[in-house]
This record gives structure tokens, C-alpha cells and sequence, in this order.
């Protein structure tokens, strides 16, 4: 594990063997980084994140609180994540400011194993981003995306699939990778492997 000396990592962070935290990372405790995982400079991890292993963080990427990234994802450079489902600094008197604790309105996010978030990318509350899917450069996401999507835009819009190598796949409803010649069965937009 190697930890840059500007970096601040909370008490009650867990930090798995083979992980790298760059210059200027900020991770509140508690929360888990697997084994194998780098985090890039500036990046921010709140409380109560859940990272698996093998993950690469680029710089700059916002994580806050109910985001859970599985094994083998890839979040690229300057990615934020929200959790609020109605955000307001204040209470509706405007005479308090409001908790930044969880509550009913905090929704949490599920990215599954294998997926790709590209650069810029912004990720609404409450979703899912499917197993090996890819979130294109800029894109925001504002509904779960189904394992294997190609998705792109704001909102961002299924604009075909990939393979679990990235590579987009043809169309077609039995496909094979152009690139590793993994094969798939595509139903009704549903990607599975063969």
C-alpha cells in the first residue's frame, strides 16, 4: 500500500494491499478500498463508500456518501457522483442550514463489476450502472444503465453495447467481439455471454 504524504485518510478507512492514493485525496472514515485499487490526486471519498478490488480512480473524481463501485471499474478523470435526491443548503425557512447526514431523501448508487465511467461524467442518485457497461466521456446519467450498454449523452441514451473488453459489439442478436471473440446473445437490448 502506498499512501502519498498529502493525502488525508480519516480514521476507520480500510485500505486493502496493493492500493495506491495519490497527492491531495481526501477519505473519510469509515469506508473500504480494496486490494489493487489506485486513487488519483484531488480525488474525494466520502463516509460509508464501499470500493472493490482492482478499481482505478482517476484525478478529481467526486465519490460521496451511498456509492458502492465493485471490483474491476474504471472511473476517469473529473467523474462526480450525487446521492440527493431534493438538495437544498438550507431548511425550507432558510433559518438552518440543513444536516448533511444521510437521510430519506439520500439514495444510493451501485456500479458493478467491470463497468466504465468516462471523464466528466456525472451520476444521479438512486441508480445501478450495469456489470462491464460504459458511461461515455461527459455523459449524465440520470437512469440505471443494463449491463453491457453503451450509453452517451445528457440524459445519457443506450446507444448500443460492449464487450467485457470494451470493444462495441456489433449488432445483431448472436454477436461475437471483433477484438477478443467473446460471444453474445442480444435480446431485446438484454446482452448476455455465451
Amino acid at each position: 500500500m502506498t499512501i502519498h504524504p498529502t493525502a488525508l485518510v480519516d480514521d476507520g478507512v480500510e485500505i486493502g494491499a496493493g492500493t495506491s492514493v495519490w497527492d491531495n485525496v481526501h477519505i473519510r472514515g469509515p469506508a473500504t478500498i480494496g486490494s489493487d485499487c489506485i486513487v488519483g490526486e484531488k480525488t474525494y471519498i466520502a463516509y460509508g463508500v464501499t470500493i472493490g478490488d482492482r478499481v482505478k480512480i482517476n484525478a478529481f473524481v467526486y465519490v460521496c456518501t451511498g456509492v458502492t463501485i465493485e471490483d474491476g471499474v474504471m472511473i476517469s478523470a473529473g467523474t462526480t457522483f450525487t446521492n440527493d435526491r431534493y438538495p437544498r443548503a438550507t431548511t425550507s425557512d432558510l433559518n438552518a442550514l440543513r444536516s448533511s447526514d444521510p437521510d430519506e431523501d439520500t439514495l444510493e448508487t451501485l456500479v458493478r463489476k467491470g463497468a466504465t465511467i468516462g471523464a466528466a461524467a456525472t451520476i444521479g442518485p438512486g441508480l445501478e450502472i450495469g456489470r462491464f457497461a460504459m458511461i461515455g466521456m461527459g455523459s449524465v446519467v440520470t437512469r440505471s444503465v443494463p449491463d453491457f450498454a453503451l450509453v452517451i449523452g445528457n440524459p445519457a441514451r443506450v446507444v448500443g453495447s460492449v464487450c467485457r473488453c470494451g470493444e462495441p459489439l456489433p449488432a445483431g442478436s448472436e454477436v461475437q467481439c471483433d477484438r477478443c471473440e467473446l460471444a453474445y446473445t442480444v435480446t431485446d437490448g438484454t446482452v448476455q455471454e455465451r
